[in-house]
């Protein structure tokens, strides 16, 4: 059983869902996710990747659906009595179904059911609320992480928790494009693209003080080109229905990574796809006002940009919440199209984030993994 519920997960899912099929032919996937989970076989009870939500504020606005369909989950998965529960990414909703699979099992004390729990790309648990670590040691067999720090962050906290870092599934997922020679030339227009996140609450946040940043680029940048990506056609017609007036491109982000010069992204997963492509990225983020009144209480890193927290230093420059003006958004733009120099020391920086994150072949360590727990 696997459960992932939004579009960096679904596809990761069905990756390791290859995988493990290549390893064992016979066998079964069902759970909940997306579109790329289905096309590799799994038989979703529904689509979790069209409910991704974030933040305080919208969890609470769709806690009754959430805890509908997380019941719906925990009835099918006692159901189908599966031999191993794997959440992928989605900490939030997965870490509790874990719990609450392993609370069904030692309550069901004359039942044969005991399933191996796996979580797929550690929560964020070093960045806030560390003590969610000592549940995730009580409930799960295996913890999957995709970054080099973490194994020796629980290692020093839940020792007991058995951690394999695989490496970051980006490395072998980013080579196969091989675009990264394509890059135009410096003569060539300065090429910006928009990355404003993957869920409706983002776009309906990030995107207005995007587009009014652009504005001020172009200003001073007549000749500059934009491009926008968007996971899927839903969020674009919102998107144009919140003033987007430039190319919006659907899906393909290595190929639109690999021409820009400059990237303006919301801080998440894409920042580490900027970063493997060598672009200059500003990140933002904003959400609701009680959303980042919690997060800034518990919030214990100094950067909510991936590539930043590796590095030790800020690299990209990150406004959050009220920092997020076009302002300052279009002037750390401007800085980074026009100092060559800074440009050269971020590319610099960037690649040995790269570096860092492993070899190709995650998924394939991970199926592994999943496997070994199956003597």
């Amino acid at each position: 059983m696997l459960i992932a519920g939004e579009a960096s997960g679904d596809l990761l899912a069905a990756e390791l869902v290859s995988a493990l099929r290549g390893q064992l032919p016979d066998a079964q996937f069902f759970g909940a996710g997306g579109a790329k989970m289905s096309a590799a076989g799994v038989d979703l009870a529904f689509d979790l990747t069209q409910h991704s939500v974030i933040g305080i504020t919208d969890v609470l606005k769709n806690i009754l659906k959430f805890r509908r369909l997380f019941n719906q989950l925990l009835a099918l998965a006692i159901e189908r009595q599966p031999d191993v529960v794997i959440g992928v990414d989605y900490g939030g909703f997965n870490l509790r179904f874990g719990q609450a699979v392993k609370k069904y099992v030692r309550e069901n004390p004359f039942s044969k059911w005991n399933p191996k729990i796996v979580q797929f790309v550690s929560p964020q648990v070093w960045a806030s609320r560390p003590g969610r670590a000592n549940k995730l040691a009580r409930d799960y067999d295996l913890l999957l992480s995709i970054f080099p720090f973490e194994k020796d962050w629980y290692a020093k906290r839940v020792p007991k928790l058995r951690v394999e870092f695989v490496s970051h599934p980006m490395v072998e997922r980013m080579q196969k494009e091989e675009l990264r020679m394509q890059k135009p030339d410096n003569s060539a227009a300065p090429k910006i693209l928009l990355l404003p996140g993957s869920r409706k609450s983002e776009l309906q946040r990030h995107l207005p003080v995007m587009l009014d940043a652009l504005k001020l680029i172009q200003e001073k940048l007549p000749a500059a080109k934009a491009k926008m990506v968007l996971p899927n056609p839903a969020l674009v017609s919102l998107a144009k229905s919140l003033g987007a007036n430039l190319e919006i491109q659907i899906g393909e982000l290595p190929w639109a990574l690999a021409e820009a010069d400059v990237a303006i992204a919301s801080t998440g997963t894409v920042t580490m796809e900027c970063a493997f492509f060598g672009v200059p990225t500003v990140t933002l983020y904003k959400t609701s006002w009680l959303t980042y009144q919690i997060a800034k209480r518990i919030v214990t890193v100094k950067s909510l940009t991936m590539p930043n927290l590796l590095a030790g230093e800020p690299v990209y420059p990150e406004f959050i919440q009220n920092e997020a003006t076009p302002e300052n958004l279009s002037r750390a733009a401007l800085d980074l199209l026009q100092d060559e120099a800074h440009r050269t020391q971020i590319k610099a920086q960037l690649a040995k984030i790269i570096a860092s994150l492993g070899e190709p072949g995650a998924t394939g360590r991970a199926a592994a993994a999943v496997l070994s727990l199956f003597p």
